[in-house]
């Protein structure tokens, strides 16, 4: 019997993207909207006053995410997005309200634009699951 190797299922997109640099691009500029555009403040308020600890943190998800290093697992444990954000009320207009500073970070940060609606998907998918109210 020939034995089977089990190769991780690679995900190319954090090459595609352009790395680090691109991914810390896209998520400072999805906290600049979330920071400035009047339809977020909802969102805002549930975050805290200095964003750099948020930023760091989604940097780090979706460097791994993507298929990067796996930043956040290694730091903070396996992502466990719905229990992490049980404290906090997510109802429609606040997945809402994220999923359009994301779209709009990814309309500015992401030019293969395959790569930006397959992400925005994924996301969406994600902020739906994560709804608590």
């Amino acid at each position: 019997m020939i034995p089977i190797q089990t190769v991780p299922v690679r995900n190319p997109d954090y090459e595609t993207l352009g790395g680090a640099e691109r991914v810390r691009q896209l998520v400072d500029r999805f906290y600049d909207l979330m920071a400035s555009l009047p339809e977020t403040r909802g969102i805002r308020g549930q975050h805290p006053q200095d964003l750099n600890g948020s930023r760091q943190k989604l940097y780090e998800f979706l460097t791994g995410w993507l298929g990067g290093p796996q930043l956040y697992a290694e730091k903070h444990g396996q992502p466990r997005l719905r229990a992490s954000h049980t404290p906090f009320s997510i109802g429609d207009a606040e997945r809402d309200q994220w999923l359009l500073c994301m779209r709009r970070a990814l309309d500015e940060v992401v030019d293969n634009q395959q790569l930006r609606e397959r992400l925005y998907a994924n996301l969406a998918k994600i902020a739906h699951h994560i709804r608590n109210t």
